[in-house]
């Protein structure tokens, strides 16, 4: 690893505790899944208060957002590499029609009840209250900086960031 100054910096191993001046040597492997762990485990368990889940929230918003409603298949396919198994939003999708908060139409499209929506509008703004605790101290720039380096490591290791 390289530091500012040009010179190799050694990996130590994780240190929760670890001051400013030891982050650069800090296995981001450890960090963003630690991130990952404790922001996903809020959300849900705030979820789990209101008997909904996190992957019930993107099903809902998925049927929501687009043009064209989609078919179960395509809802499946576009939420798959986000979930937590092959067969979950399969799962999530059976759910939310026994809940009557989605249905499929005549055309074999996915759309929202009256129902779905109500309930897809109470999770978004509990999402965005989440989201404010979770950004709390953190400007835009912060934000989208911390970001934009997780998606250039992300294309370095894929093969898709600069030889440089």
């Amino acid at each position: 690893m390289e530091s500012l100054t040009g010179a190799a910096t050694d990996q130590a191993p994780a240190n929760p505790a670890a001051t400013d001046d030891m982050l650069a040597t800090q296995p981001v492997g450890y960090w963003s899944g630690l991130a990952h762990t404790s922001v996903t485990r809020h959300l849900r368990d705030a979820m789990a208060k209101i008997d909904v889940t996190q992957p019930q929230y993107w099903v809902l918003n998925r049927v929501n957002g687009g043009s064209t409603a989609p078919s179960r298949e395509e809802v499946v396919t576009q939420l798959m590499h986000i979930a937590d198994g092959p067969h979950e939003i399969a799962r999530v999708v059976d759910q939310l029609l026994h809940r009557e908060w989605i249905r499929i139409d005549a055309g074999q499209r996915v759309q929202l009840t009256d129902a779905g929506e109500a309930a897809r509008v109470r999770l978004r703004d509990l999402v965005t209250k989440l989201r404010a605790v979770v950004h709390k101290g953190i400007s835009d720039e912060e934000y989208v900086a911390a970001l934009k380096v997780l998606r250039k490591m992300v294309a370095n290791v894929e093969g898709d960031g600069d030889s440089s």
